[in-house]
């Protein structure tokens, strides 16, 4: 595998080298997270548009939420798919 190199120059020229063989791992775990950062961004506006539909709609509340748990499996299905295919990536 190819490594990658990173050159570091400070005022006395001293030299740090960081070898970075394997980033694969880093990438993964970058991805992992934006899929959960996203589903968590999702879900929180799903939650929040709900409770705004309820409160206009006392009502209706019975079939916001059954809604709101639908599209909340979903993005969380997605996330979860993410995740999966990110430390797939891994290998």
């Amino acid at each position: 595998m190819k490594s990658t190199i990173i050159n570091l120059y400070f005022i006395n020229n001293t030299i740090l080298t960081f070898k970075f063989k394997n980033m694969t791992g880093s990438i993964a775990a970058l991805g992992a997270g934006l899929a959960v950062i996203g589903a968590g961004i999702g879900i929180g506006q799903i939650g929040g548009k709900a409770m705004e539909g309820i409160s206009r709609q006392p009502e209706a509340a019975g079939k916001i939420q059954t809604a709101m748990i639908i599209a909340a499996a979903l993005v969380e299905g997605v996330a979860l798919f993410g995740v999966i295919v990110a430390l797939l990536g891994n290998k």
